[in-house]
């Protein structure tokens, strides 16, 4: 019988198993979905869909940076315990370095590494680890000089929190100081000119609101809102904020007084934006060990 794309499509999104897996089952069993299924089974390749639905937000952000581009990989598990694992380690290291190569998440799920590609390399992680994995994100930084720095580092090169420093001039103690201070004070963006609009005008309103309740006139009003949202630029933007390492400086000030300009950063931190299920350790260690 005929193994078509449509047939292995439809054996992956029931199994969670790779394609090439899928295609492998369905030659073995002459194209019968429910034999595929259970020779999946069999072969420990379809433990994947049974953790699909489960919430994954831990693991680790690796990142790494050849020939002026960086890039940063978020790599979920859903316990602590995995990012700690040497062979979870290893392969989001090598995700890492493969996405040296793509621009997107969508690509690299399809980037082959040792012969197969990301998207597979995940399956067979989940089916042997036992827990649900995601490839979440990847973010590039691409400048004349890109410096990265990693936070609460698990290993060489990934930990909690990765960054990106995009710098045009400079050397990379500069840029990991600024990187230091990215991990720190998580900016919202470069400059005022990179904020979100809506971000921008949402602090306006409650600025306004707040500034009226004083019961000012309108002229004092205007200049309380235009000194609370210079304040607010200053507190949110990567140049406007007072540097970590200087207080007495900007960021944009010391950046300047070592030469360089800040083109762009990223910081990606491990599970942010993620509704987290809560869970006591005891559960999470017999959650563990049971392999449920």
């Amino acid at each position: 019988m005929a193994i078509t794309a449509a047939m292995v499509k439809e054996l992956r999104e029931t199994t969670g198993a790779g394609m090439m897996d899928a295609k492998r089952a369905l030659t073995e069993n002459d194209g019968n979905m429910e034999a595929s299924i259970d020779w999946l089974r069999t072969k420990g390749l379809a433990k994947a869909a049974k953790k699909s639905g489960r919430v994954a937000a831990e693991g680790l952000v690796a990142v790494a940076v050849k020939d002026g581009k960086g890039v940063a990989v978020e790599v979920n598990s859903e316990t602590d315990f995995v990012g700690k694992n040497e062979e979870f380690q290893i392969m989001v290291r090598k995700i890492a370095e493969a996405a040296l190569n793509v621009d997107t998440v969508e690509q690299l799920q399809n980037e082959v590494i040792d012969g197969k590609p990301v998207s597979e390399i995940l399956t067979d992680a989940i089916a042997k680890i036992g827990e649900n994995m995601t490839l979440r994100r990847m973010v590039v930084v691409t400048a004349p000089l890109v410096v990265n720095y990693v936070h609460n580092a698990a290993a060489e090169g990934m930990g909690k929190i990765g960054v990106l420093v995009g710098l045009d001039g400079g050397n990379e103690d500069i840029g990991r100081q600024i990187a230091m201070h990215v991990a720190a004070t998580a900016p919202a963006s470069l400059g005022e000119a990179d904020l979100d609009p809506e971000l921008v005008e949402r602090e306006k309103q409650v600025l306004t609101e707040q500034a009226r309740e004083s019961g000012k006139p309108e002229a004092v009003i205007e200049k309380m809102i235009e000194g609370r949202m210079k304040k607010f630029f200053e507190e949110v933007t990567l140049t406007g904020q007072k540097f970590v390492i200087n207080p007495d400086l900007t960021v944009a000030e010391a950046a300047k007084e070592a030469g360089t300009t800040i083109t762009g950063f990223a910081r990606v931190a491990v599970g942010e934006g993620i509704e987290k299920k809560e869970e006591d350790f005891a559960a999470e260690v017999a959650k563990t060990l049971s392999g449920a």
